[in-house]
């Protein structure tokens, strides 16, 4: 039977890298969205150049369940390359629509999906004689079918070809001209609407559709940021172009147009953290943004920050490793060699956003962070966050907020100040006092080095002067426990000894499970962690609960790693589910994970399951 649904599908696209389809499924997605029902977009792409394949991924739900799904109940096949396999996603009762001009009938074998063809190419090739626009415009002709398919009003995709080609006049004809050619052949061509379709909603609300690669920009211009530092890597590139957007439209003077923000695109990213932490030393905000291959590069800059105590702020989009990996794939596997970066005994302070929204307010509480405790600060995005558009509530922002610079000696202060000592601990919570270039004549220079100090800066390779200092790091590190975000906990509706930890871009699909499970019976507690040093609150949820699962995205379990070192869990007490191959974890996998194991003999489970 046909897939009968409203408001609640996945619809996939399948085209070629270049051909500029993206524009297209992105005027698709937003039409939708502007008929007030929930959308989740995701781009799968390749690392390559021009001419592979790329895919174009639409979860519609006004439930508002908006993590990956898996399957598609539509596929838009528009790429003969991977048409095979592209088939095969489709789930039973589904609906292929793809371009007839070609026979494939050999190709078309599953008897459990209806099949769409129309001869797109065909029907470009009569009505454009320029050979490009064929191609560009075979992309809004499909757009224009699948509007008639799916019952879409027309209205709103024409005021956004509107607002795309605001004062282009022939490109708005000649989009709408394409558009009405796609809708009107499919209303002539198959019977219209499908069992899958769009009806109109107030389910958004006043949410916008944002990157959390943009996001986390934003929240960088809003921190205080004032120089950003970095070397192109996918997938963080476009978070330090927002950050410089961003900056052009806030950060210069509309009288004299001077600029108050500095951006190094350095020759390589050991060049970029080096700006950075020079910048956090002469006490600027700065930051740098990467990707796993960068935090591999950057080590050793990382212990200097750390040893040294100068605040810098490093974004880390991470990505499908080791080695080049997988560099357009998404994964949660830099937790450790962040939070232990550089030789020698080190710990960093980590935050991890869930989504734009956090990235955003992480962006910007970062840098509060780094200087409050005078350290290095990761934010951990992935690609999924950065570089896919996710719907969230507006960002909000308080105008009376004030930037917390930790402690900072001024020049007046140093005046009354009796014996300063750059790593010496006055107040027990393992943060000295520093002060800045310039701020007074004669008082409270110091000289910052790599090399091991006593409380003065003064040079010793001492063993009591060493243990001193890194001791009071340890305390710096306790006293950040309390500081940072306390993670999220979510409660079943039924008291329940089964417990989930997660964090980062796990959350919609977690979210998505939790209901799911409990649909069936089975319910579980969940905890978001947010922050390392992990808060004591998740040694908590482990002792209220019997059986404790940690799904992260990662082959080696790092997150469950960091509970047993930082909380003195029992590995026994944690049970890993891991999803690693690249694609964004969904609902599904969890609950069938998690189901498997509830429904077990507790001495048939397996400590992990990696999939």
């Amino acid at each position: 039977m046909p897939i009968d649904a409203v408001n609640d599908f996945v619809i996939r696209f399948a085209n070629v890298n270049g051909s500029g389809s993206a524009s297209a499924n992105l005027l698709f997605a937003r039409s939708i969205l502007r008929m007030g029902v929930p959308i989740a977009p995701r781009n799968i792409f390749p690392s390559n150049i021009q001419g592979l394949p790329t895919w174009y991924e639409v979860r519609v739900s006004e439930a508002g369940f908006l993590g990956a799904r898996g399957g598609a109940d539509i596929l838009v096949a528009m790429n003969p390359q991977t048409f095979v396999q592209d088939v095969a996603s489709i789930e039973p009762g589904g609906y292929l629509f793809y371009d007839s001009t070609r026979p494939i009938a050999h190709l078309l074998t599953r008897d459990d999906i209806e099949i769409l063809g129309m001869p797109v190419t065909e029907i470009c090739a009569a009505e454009y004689s320029d050979p490009r626009q064929r191609q560009l415009y075979k992309n809004i002709v499909y757009v224009g079918a699948l509007v008639a398919l799916l019952d879409i009003e027309l209205g709103p995709i024409e005021a956004l070809i509107g607002e795309r080609f605001k004062g282009k006049d022939k490109l708005i004809a000649a989009n709408l001209g394409a558009l009405k050619i796609g809708h009107d052949d499919a209303k002539s061509r198959f019977q219209c609407p499908l069992g899958v379709r769009v009806r109109r909603s107030d389910a958004v609300s006043d949410r916008i559709l944002v990157e959390g690669n943009f996001a986390a920009g934003l929240g960088a211009v809003y921190g205080g940021a004032t120089v950003c530092a970095w070397y192109p890597i996918t997938p963080s590139t476009s978070l330090a172009e927002a950050f410089e957007r961003n900056c052009a439209r806030y950060r210069v003077d509309p009288a004299t147009s001077e600029k108050a923000y500095a951006i190094v695109q350095a020759e390589d990213e050991i060049a970029a953290i080096g700006v950075a932490i020079g910048a956090g030393w002469n006490g600027a905000r700065a930051f740098t943004t990467t990707s796993g291959p960068g935090i591999s590069l950057m080590q050793e800059f990382f212990g200097l920050a750390y040893f040294a105590e100068v605040p810098v702020v490093v974004f880390d989009v991470q990505r499908g490793g080791p080695s080049t990996g997988m560099p357009t794939r998404t994964q949660q596997s830099d937790l450790l060699i962040s939070a232990f970066a550089s030789h020698g005994d080190t710990k960093h302070v980590i935050l991890i956003p869930d989504g734009p929204g956090e990235a955003f307010e992480f962006g910007a509480s970062a840098f509060d962070f780094a200087e409050r405790l005078q350290t290095l600060v990761f934010v951990m995005l992935d690609l999924d966050i950065g570089m896919n558009a996710h719907l969230i509530a507006p960002f909000r922002w308080d105008d009376t907020r004030a930037y917390d610079r930790g402690k900072v000696l001024s020049g007046e202060e140093l005046e009354t100040v009796r014996e300063f000592g750059r790593y010496n601990d006055v107040d027990g919570d393992g943060i000295p006092y520093r002060t800045l270039p310039g701020a007074h004549p004669t008082l409270g220079a110091y000289f910052t080095r790599g090399t091991s100090r006593d409380r003065f800066a003064r040079y010793t390779e001492e063993a009591s002067p060493y243990v001193d200092n890194m001791e009071r790091l340890l305390r710096k590190f306790e006293t950040a426990r309390g500081l940072l975000p306390r993670p999220v906990v979510k409660q079943a509706a039924k008291p329940t000894r089964v417990g989930v930890i997660h964090y980062g871009s796990t959350a919609p699909a977690m979210d998505e499970a939790q209901a799911l499970l409990a649909s069936d019976g089975l319910h579980i507690d969940t905890t978001r962690i947010r922050a390392f040093p992990l808060a004591l609150e998740v040694a908590e949820f482990v002792h209220d609960h019997d059986q404790v699962f940690v799904v992260e995205q990662n082959r080696d379990a790092q997150m469950r790693t960091l509970l047993t070192t930082d909380l003195g869990i029992a590995p026994a007490r944690l049970t890993s589910v891991l999803h690693f191959s690249g694609m964004p974890i969904t609902a599904g996998f969890i609950v069938r994970e998690i189901a498997s194991r509830l429904r077990r003999p507790a001495s048939a489970q397996t400590l992990e399951r990696v999939s």
